[in-house]
């Protein structure tokens, strides 16, 4: 995608399922063309997605993206951005 996005890992299935949550995100910044980022929300029951995600697209990854955790937002879901940067 050649565009800053966002995509929404926080209802439903993604509410209690860690792994699917990083599958997903994983599928979404392949999808994100180099020079750009998508904003991963993910659930709020999950907690920090410092704490377990950014771990995970890195270890994928490896210096393609960079991570910035940015807030938690008013619905309660918390927002990581990834850059793609290779």
């Amino acid at each position: 995608m050649e565009k800053n996005w966002s995509i929404s890992l926080e209802h439903d299935e993604y509410e209690n399922n860690m792994e699917l949550v990083v599958e997903d995100a994983i599928e979404a910044v392949e999808q994100t063309s180099k020079g750009y980022y998508v904003n991963l929300v993910t659930p709020a029951n999950l907690g920090n997605p410092d704490d377990y995600l950014s771990e995970s697209l890195h270890l994928y990854f490896g210096n393609r993206i960079d991570t910035k955790f940015i807030d938690q937002c008013g619905c309660g879901g918390y927002v990581l951005r990834v850059w793609k940067s290779k």
